[in-house]
C-alpha cells in the first residue's frame, strides 16, 4: 500500500494540474471575451458616429467632437434634407426595381445552371466550371473598361437596366450556393421519377425547386443586401438624375469643397434602417441556408 506521504504528493500534483488547467482555461475565456469587446467596439464605433451626426446641425458637426452627444435628438431637419432634396423616394424605387428583376433572374439562371451542372456528366463540364470560377478570382477593376464598353455599345448605358444585367452576370457565387446545396437531395428522386415518366423539366420544377426553398432565401438575403447597398455599379453605369438609388442619392450632397456630413449621415440611417430590419429578421435563413447545403 502507498504511505501517506505518497498520496499525499500524488494529491498535491494533481491539483497543481487541476489549477494549471484552471487558470489556462480562465485565460482563454478572458482572451476570447476580449477580443469579442475589441471587435465589437470597432464594428459599432462607426455606426455610433454616424447616428450622433445625423442629429446635429452643419457647424455644430465641424465645431464640436465626432463622439459628442447632439445638443438635441429631435432635430430631424437632417433626415427631412436627406429624404427630400436627396430624392430618396424616387431612389427607393428605383432601387427596388433593380432588386426585384436582379434578384429573380438570378434565382431562375443559377437554379437551372446549377441544376445542369450538378445532375448531368457531359464534354467540357470541367472547363465550364472552370470558366466559371475564374471571374471571382479577378479583381472586379480590371474588367471594367471592357464592361463600359460593352454597356454602351448595347445601349444600356445610363439607364437601370445597365446594373440589372451586370448583376445578373457577375453572380456566380449563387450558382456554386445551389450546387452545394443540392448535394443534400438524393439523385435517388430524380431516378425514381424518371421511372414515373417525369421529364428533366418536371423534376427540375417539382423535386429540386421546392427543395431549394432554403438555398433560394440565403441567396435572396446576401445578394438583395449587397444590392441595396451598392453604390459604384449604379454610379457609374446610371448617372442620371432620375437614374440615382438609394445608394447614389447621397452623393448630391457632396460638393468640390466637401459634403454636408451631418445630412449624408442621416441618409445613411435611413437607408441602414430597413437593411437591418431584414436581416435580423430573417437571419435564421442564412445561417440555415449554409448549414443545410454543406450537410448530407
Amino acid at each position: 500500500m502507498q504511505s501517506s506521504t505518497q498520496i499525499n504528493a500524488t494529491k498535491a500534483r494533481m491539483d497543481k494540474e487541476v489549477l494549471a488547467l484552471r487558470a489556462k482555461s480562465i485565460f482563454f475565456k478572458t482572451l476570447k471575451y476580449l477580443s469579442l469587446i475589441v471587435a465589437s467596439i470597432v464594428f459599432l464605433l462607426p455606426i455610433v458616429t454616424i447616428f450622433l451626426a445625423s442629429f446635429k446641425e452643419y457647424n455644430e458637426f465641424y465645431s464640436s467632437n465626432k463622439l459628442a452627444l447632439p445638443q438635441s435628438f429631435l432635430n430631424l431637419d437632417n433626415f427631412k434634407t436627406a429624404f427630400i432634396q436627396g430624392g430618396m423616394m424616387r431612389g427607393f424605387f428605383n432601387t427596388a426595381f433593380i432588386m426585384v428583376i436582379s434578384l429573380t433572374g438570378t434565382i431562375l439562371l443559377g437554379a437551372m445552371v446549377a441544376y445542369v451542372l450538378h445532375r448531368f456528366d457531359f464534354k467540357l463540364k470541367k472547363a465550364i466550371l472552370l470558366v466559371y470560377m475564374v471571374p471571382m478570382f479577378l479583381p472586379m477593376v480590371t474588367t471594367q473598361v471592357a464592361t463600359f464598353q460593352i454597356m454602351s455599345k448595347l445601349g444600356l448605358y445610363n439607364s437601370l437596366w445597365a446594373p440589372i444585367v451586370l448583376y445578373l452576370g457577375a453572380d456566380v457565387m449563387s450558382i456554386f450556393i445551389m450546387m452545394q446545396f443540392m448535394d443534400s437531395i438524393p439523385y435517388s428522386n430524380d431516378e425514381a421519377a424518371m421511372l414515373e415518366g417525369a421529364s428533366y423539366f418536371y423534376i427540375f420544377r417539382k423535386l429540386i425547386v421546392p427543395l431549394l426553398k432554403p438555398a433560394i432565401a440565403t441567396i435572396i438575403i446576401i445578394r438583395g443586401v449587397g444590392i441595396y447597398n451598392d453604390f459604384y455599379t449604379p454610379f457609374l453605369y446610371a448617372p442620371g438624375d432620375n437614374m440615382g438609388t438609394l445608394a447614389t442619392s447621397l452623393y448630391k450632397f457632396m460638393g468640390p469643397y466637401g459634403g454636408q456630413w451631418n445630412v449624408i449621415c442621416a441618409g445613411v440611417i435611413l437607408i441602414m434602417i430597413p437593411t437591418l430590419i431584414v436581416f435580423l429578421s430573417l437571419q435564421k435563413y442564412i445561417y440555415n441556408g449554409f448549414t443545410a447545403g454543406a450537410v448530407k
